[in-house]
């Protein structure tokens, strides 16, 4: 009657093995047989946790060597043509380079256009799509899986991403209408199902996150007929939806032709009802109680509570689950040896969230009293967070009751700032930087790792980190950039370097999960109110600058960025948090300006990543977004030209809250979309500066100038001259530097031959 599942596990390993195996595989030192037998291990551990934590279902089709968009894009047979035509299967170093622009084997090419999974901070290859696109199941992975889970023992629910969702997530070359290829796909959807189901599989897990979305008419009435259409005797299909509720989507998802619906009780619990009230009885509602997208413990007599609700309606047909993938979570939390053992009760990490589901499940099905025991640890350790006198301070929460609008309003409007801006700076037409960080060599995080384990004193640790900083500078210097950066060699991770220099935050060891790739993060934990001590970059800023004529770039991270890569609380809105923040980052930038730093950047990738998922909640959140912005940069004088960055997000929608932002200068990742993005900045009439991404840092391929030149050239056709300015798409810090020195040495001549080409008239006119 009632079941215990999953929506899927991460698949980067509790240490991150996946990581290390990919990307050994990637420098050759092991052959692709091996990396696939280390790859078999791991998702056999995936599996095993589940079988121990007594789950139901056993979640397989989950994993992937990068993207599991990516995956569905390749089992589907959609490789675009500069990387070959498919002939039979599809090998793992096409998907590579269809991802990195690089493989081991493979001539490079440029990669396929990357962004933000939904409103998380995990990012996904966009699949590309031809006119009459042909569909050919291409790969047999998640085939082997389910035969390889079932040799382990598992009770199998195999997950793919569905039909229309991959359609949604998908982008058409020649921007016709990309759902008119419904019938193309239906086919091959068939053959995958049909597969499975030869394979002994019961139940099918079919993800069609969109339907959290604002759909159009269209594309709701594709459910019903796609569904129906897919029907397979035999195999059970579980349609699954998440990160925010159905809402309007509600009938159209409980009428589906399908057995089963999962939602995310978490990111919406007042769908319940409606869903209680529209979905058959005879149908399976997985509800999504565990949060996949946080790390904290949860209040299981809370989550009883929902669940005697739904007893109420329905006494079958129950399955307890996480609200989404785990894949955002941390893996095991028994790793974690130094957080503090208050905070570490308050926590929860995905082999954890196993455990509350099994623990839910049971309640259901032998009665609260079963887990009694469990309900009182879970009470204590809420009653616990709530009274910690480690959370609140009254001096942060009175400063932020105490902010005035004055306080987000700058001196002068841009036009006056420019002007200002200009006569001081005297930068040329196209100025060159870069984003900020600089690849980050062994040595650099060894110093770190040694500095923090008390292995060398302070004098030493900063001799190395200066030493690196002047390396750093001279190399900008002989390229010829024209507004440098420090390189960032004390910071571990652009968010967690702050953090660590803030009240407020802890820390993991082993916190990580995947943000796209290989590459993983470890996002700190946000467990109290935030407050500045000391100033946290204006000392490295400062040397840097003692080092150089040119100016010098102060780097920070902006307020909705530390709060959406980060664990944030749950027990305030987070417009409170963000306020916090955002005060202790005004404090910073004026610490820089007393230290002759004119130029600061605050990066804000993260900005339309927190954008909700229906717009009837944008308003709220883009007004507290971007008073969070101004109110850290605001108290900034004329003379200080403002950046900020954004990297891998489309703009059309909010482009007049990044206006608002009232940021100098703003630089985007423009290079895989051949700057398309630019679009939205020329519909608007962007009225400030600009730097679309002319390199694109998260493929190991260096652009040659000729490329660069004709980026830069598509960006005048959109933006005037006096206002572009030239750089990567974004931090250098995961590239090599032989690449770098490459890359950047073609970018600065690009600007100067578009610059040339540009003329004198339009130098005059921009001076």
């Amino acid at each position: 009657m009632f079941k215990s599942h999953i929506i899927g596990y991460p698949r980067i390993g509790a240490h991150r093995e996946t990581k290390k195996a990919v990307e050994a595989y990637w420098a050759k030192e092991i052959t692709q047989d091996q990396l696939m037998a280390k790859i078999a291990d791991i998702k056999s551990d995936c599996w095993k946790a589940q079988q121990d934590a007594g789950l139901d279902w056993i979640t397989v089709g989950d994993f992937s060597l990068y993207d599991h968009v990516l995956d569905m894009a390749a089992m589907l047979g959609v490789v675009p043509e500069r990387y070959g035509r498919v002939h039979g299967s599809i090998d793992i170093d096409t998907i590579f380079r269809m991802a990195r622009g690089r493989a081991p084997t493979g001539e490079d090419t440029i990669a396929c256009e990357m962004t933000k999974w939904f409103d998380t901070n995990y990012h996904y290859i966009v699949p590309e799509l031809e006119e009459n696109q042909a569909f050919k199941l291409s790969t047999s992975q998640l085939f082997d899986d389910i035969k390889a889970a079932k040799q382990q023992g598992c009770a199998v629910k195999p997950t793919i991403l569905g039909p229309i969702s991959f359609l949604w997530l998908a982008k058409m070359k020649s921007g016709q209408d990309k759902f008119k290829l419904i019938d193309n796909l239906i086919p091959a959807y068939g053959e995958i199902l049909n597969r499975i189901k030869e394979q002994g599989v019961e139940w099918v897990q079919i993800e069609e996150p969109i339907l959290a979305l604002d759909l159009s008419a269209q594309v709701q009435s594709l459910f019903d007929s796609v569904y129906r259409r897919l029907r397979i005797e035999g195999l059970k299909v579980l349609v699954a939806t998440y990160f925010e509720g159905l809402k309007d989507n509600l009938n159209v998802a409980c009428d589906l032709p399908v057995e089963g619906l999962h939602i995310d009780l978490v990111r919406d619990p007042e769908q319940l009802q409606g869903v209680l009230d529209r979905l058959s009885s005879n149908k399976v509602l997985s509800v999504g109680l565990i949060d996949g997208r946080n790390i904290w413990r949860a209040n299981l007599r809370d989550k009883m509570t929902v669940l005697e609700q739904v007893i109420k309606y329905r006494r079958e047909n129950v399955w307890v689950s996480s609200s989404c993938s785990l894949l955002h979570c941390p893996v095991d939390l028994e790793n974690e040896t130094k957080l503090p053992g208050h905070i570490k009760n308050w926590l929860a990490f995905a082999k954890q969230k196993l455990n509350e589901i099994t623990v839910l499940t049971k309640g259901c099905q032998q009665g609260t009293s079963s887990i009694e025991m469990s309900l009182k640890e879970s009470d204590a350790a809420a009653r616990d967070r709530a009274q910690s006198e480690h959370i609140h301070k009254n001096d942060v929460k009175a400063r932020v009751s105490g902010i005035t609008s004055k306080e987000t309003q700058r001196l002068a409007d841009y036009s006056v700032r420019a002007k200002t801006q200009r006569e001081q700076l005297k930068l040329p037409l196209f100025p060159t930087t870069t984003i900020g960080s600089f690849p980050q060599t062994s040595e650099i995080r060894v110093a770190r790792r040694d500095f923090k384990a008390g292995k060398i004193d302070i004098c030493d640790y900063e001799t190395k980190m200066k030493q690196e900083i002047q390396d750093v500078v001279r190399f900008q210097e002989e390229v010829g950039l024209d507004v440098l950066v420090h390189g960032e060699p004390e910071r571990n991770d652009m968010v967690e370097y702050f953090g660590e220099l803030l009240d407020g935050f802890a820390f993991t060891q082993n916190g990580w999960v995947q943000s796209y790739g290989s590459r993983c993060v470890k996002p700190p934990v946000i467990y109290g109110d935030v407050a500045r001590t000391r100033a946290m970059t204006t000392s490295w800023s400062e040397y840097a600058q003692s080092l150089t004529q040119k100016p010098m770039k102060g780097m920070l991270t902006g307020p909705v960025t530390i709060l959406c890569w980060s664990f944030v609380r749950d027990d305030q809105p987070r417009e409170q948090t963000a306020k916090q923040i955002a005060l202790a980052l005004r404090d910073e930038v004026s610490d820089l300006e007393m230290r002759g730093i004119r130029i600061i950047q605050i990066d804000e990738p993260a900005f339309r990543e927190g954008l909700p998922l229906r717009k009837s909640d944008w308003q709220y959140y883009l007004k507290w977004a971007v008073n969070a912005f101004k109110l850290a940069t605001a108290g900034a004088q004329n003379a200080t030209q403002i950046h900020t960055h954004m990297c891998y997000c489309e703009f059309n929608d909010v482009i007049e809250w990044i206006a608002a932002l009232d940021a100098d200068v703003i630089t985007i990742e423009t290079s895989r979309s051949a700057m398309e993005l630019l679009q939205a900045f020329e519909s608007f009439k962007y009225p400030n500066e600009i730097g679309p991404g002319v390199y694109d840092i998260h493929s190991p391929r260096v652009p040659s100038v000729a490329e660069m030149e004709n980026l830069l050239g598509k960006a005048t056709q959109v933006i005037p001259a006096s206002r572009l300015w030239v750089n990567p798409d974004c931090g250098l810090k995961t590239r090599g530097w032989e690449e770098t020195r490459e890359a950047l040495s073609n970018m600065v001549n690009a600007a100067r031959r578009v610059r040339e080409k540009i003329g004198e008239k339009e130098a005059v006119l921009h001076q």
